[in-house]
């Protein structure tokens, strides 16, 4: 008699898996090492032709996974079975290697034989464990399967050799088998002669009511087979037939066993006899070899089969999904990757932070705790110059060439090749400012401009404020607040620094005052004062974590500034259902030399320049026509506002004042 072989599974990993289980570890696993369930799924094994022998080669014992297999109420194609299994992901590639395996594979083969001695389970002899390391950065995956089937003791045995059904069963009955074994056959099921030349079929824990009145030797075992080798049956068929040596002991020390194949002439039966029944739970086996023909782990790298890009956008996206797995699980990402940005200014503010070299591109998209932001447009009037470069990180040496490139769409092309997955853009525009007369002819070009940047303020969600002089800042001040955009300014001098956020034009919680913009502490109108400014004047800052923490709060601009003075720890218990980022200040001042920062709030002007009502009432009813006034005319945004009757105001009451001549000399 010969010992039976058995043919071990083989798996096959579709890349859909693997993009799934990407996708399950990056919004459902996350940090977590908790066991997933799988399903998997085997049909009929298949055989192809060498085309030099004309002889039929088998396949493998293959089990398959797929994206879908993360889907529990997955259904299997036409002729398929599926396996239930385990799918646990580890963290890092050390606790992959490191993982106690034995201890893994023991406890499903437990639960296995726990299901068939107390349960008389059949759909538990499939099941399966997979242990994986997804490495994201690198679209490597670290795999290993394991199939657990029982070892019976002493081997199993064949009488004679595998032969084709005819040898056991009539034409009539195979027609008769096969027509119930089509399409959705059965894992595993019990045959037995029916009166009229035909068979019947049972599921096999019928066995003892089935084959009640059967002969033994009119009594077949039946299983989907995976395998198409002629002389080794598929994996399942261990399990099947510990399950029934350890539930009828008695009737099947001697069994016929049919490997269902799809038809009559690729499937194999056989007469197998086992030794005598242990009372012991029996040994298993299972683990899958690797391509070298050894017990190891296999690896699955996507990476050049994927699009660049494609890897690059991921990993951004990964650090900032790590970030809230550890720090802030309610962080909402795709909000903050979906806020449309527009940076006016691709200088020094909108490249570096007054203090490190993280700038406001980099924050936005980049750097190390880069917000993954998508979309970015940069605004621009100046060229590359030769000073740039060593301050400025997106521009190089060549950028200067030739009277220098456009520095937005320099800066903007630049980021696109740093990282391919954003949508930056450069623009070429200068922004008219008051105190800036605007020549009769060029009135029609600035008009163009001011539609220009109208119609950049309604395509983005979040503006900065990055320019390098008070005036320039005027209009868009105007613009975000008429069209209720986030507007964030930041500036810097010599050794202070400034970061705030502009007030949202209306507020509607109750007993909220309203936020100031950049101009309501000032009672000047914006003028000229480029002219005679030196070079240390000419600096800035960034503001992207302020417009993060913004994004975040329910609120979104209208959120409320924390009252200044107050301990920040209260403030944040206070402040519950605010931002996940903690408080939202309305400015943030700091002053080098001192190395202190002051969180400062700043009511709304009635009389302000920039946002006032009045301000923006007449931008709305007049356009153009009230901006090129504010250009041109010396004092009118003075008297728009009523500056002017506050300066009058002022200087009355000065002259009202009754000053002694020679009063300070006691001094």
């Amino acid at each position: 008699m010969t010992v039976v072989q058995f043919a071990q599974f083989s798996s096959l990993v579709q890349p859909t898996f693997w993009h799934e289980l990407s996708r399950v570890k990056l919004d459902v696993l996350r940090l977590s090492d908790d066991s997933v369930p799988l399903t998997a799924t085997y049909s009929t094994g298949r055989t192809i032709k060498d085309r030099n022998t004309g002889q039929d080669v088998p396949l493998g014992c293959n089990i398959s996974v797929g994206g879908e297999s993360f889907s529990e109420d997955y259904s299997p194609p036409p002729n398929s079975i599926t396996a239930r299994g385990v799918l646990k992901n580890y963290n890092t590639i050390e606790e992959f290697k490191n993982a106690d395996k034995r201890a893994l594979f023991n406890k499903l083969s437990d639960e296995i034989w726990d299901s068939i001695i107390q349960n008389h389970d059949v759909a538990a002899l499939t099941r399966f464990l997979l242990i994986t390391f997804a490495d994201l950065k690198k679209y490597k995956f670290y795999y290993w399967f394991a199939f657990p089937a029982f070892a019976a003791q002493p081997l199993w045995e064949i009488d004679d050799d595998w032969t084709t059904p005819e040898a056991h069963l009539s034409q009539d009955q195979l027609t008769s088998l096969a027509e119930q074994l089509s399409p959705t056959p059965p894992p595993f099921f019990l045959v037995r002669p029916a009166q009229d030349n035909t068979v019947e079929t049972a599921p096999v824990n019928e066995f003892s009511t089935f084959f009640a009145d059967v002969p033994q030797q009119s009594q077949t075992i039946g299983f989907l087979d995976p395998s198409a080798q002629a002389s080794a049956p598929g994996w399942p068929l261990r399990n099947l037939l510990a399950y029934l040596r350890a539930v009828h002991p008695e009737a099947t020390q001697t069994v016929r066993v049919l490997c269902w194949r799809g038809d009559a002439a690729s499937s194999r039966i056989g007469v197998l006899r086992g030794g005598p029944v242990d009372a012991d739970k029996p040994s298993a086996v299972g683990w899958e070899k690797n391509v070298q023909g050894k017990l190891g782990a296999r690896v699955a790298d996507l990476a050049p089969m994927m699009d660049p890009k494609r890897l690059a956008d991921q990993a951004v996206d990964l650090n900032l999904k790590l970030m809230r797995w550890r720090i802030l699980p309610s962080l909402d990402l795709d909000k903050i990757a979906q806020t449309r940005c527009l940076l006016l200014g691709a200088g020094t503010l909108g490249m570096l932070r007054c203090a490190n070299a993280h700038g406001t591109l980099f924050l936005l998209t980049l750097g190390d705790q880069g917000w993954g932001i998508r979309k970015i447009t940069l605004v621009d009037s100046g060229r590359v110059s030769f000073s740039n470069p060593v301050r400025q990180p997106l521009f190089e040496f060549d950028d200067c060439i030739d009277g220098g490139k456009p520095k937005a769409e320099a800066a903007a092309a630049r980021l696109r090749k740093i990282f391919p997955g954003v949508d930056a853009e450069g623009v070429t525009l200068s922004i008219p400012m008051p105190g800036h007369p605007i020549p009769p002819g060029s009135e029609e070009q600035t008009k163009r401009s001011v539609k220009v940047l109208e119609d950049l303020f309604d395509a983005h969600d979040a503006v900065f404020l990055l320019m390098d002089s008070r005036e320039s800042r005027w209009l868009p001040t105007v613009l975000g607040a008429a069209k209720g955009k986030i507007v964030l300014n930041a500036a810097l001098g010599f050794d202070s620094y400034l970061v705030m956020r502009h007030g949202a034009r209306e507020n509607p919680a109750d007993g909220t005052r309203r936020l100031g913009c950049y101009y309501c502490n000032d009672i000047v109108a914006p003028a000229d004062s480029i002219t005679d400014r030196t070079l240390d004047q000419m600096c800035t800052a960034t503001a992207v974590e302020l417009l993060v923490s913004l994004i975040q709060h329910p609120s979104g601009v209208q959120a409320p500034a924390p009252p200044p003075g107050q301990d920040p720890q209260q403030l944040q218990e206070v402040d519950q259902g605010g931002s996940v980022l903690g408080l939202v200040p309305h400015q943030l001042r700091g002053f080098l030399a001192q190395f202190r920062s002051m969180a400062i709030v700043g009511a709304a002007y009635d009389r302000c320049t920039g946002c006032s009502e009045t301000v923006l009432k007449a931008y709305e009813t007049q356009g153009f026509a009230m901006m090129l006034r504010a250009f041109n005319e010396t004092g009118f945004l003075e008297a728009l506002t009523g500056l002017d009757k506050l300066y009058a105001e002022g200087e009355q009451a000065l002259e009202a004042v009754d000053w002694e001549e020679g009063a300070d000399e006691d001094f």
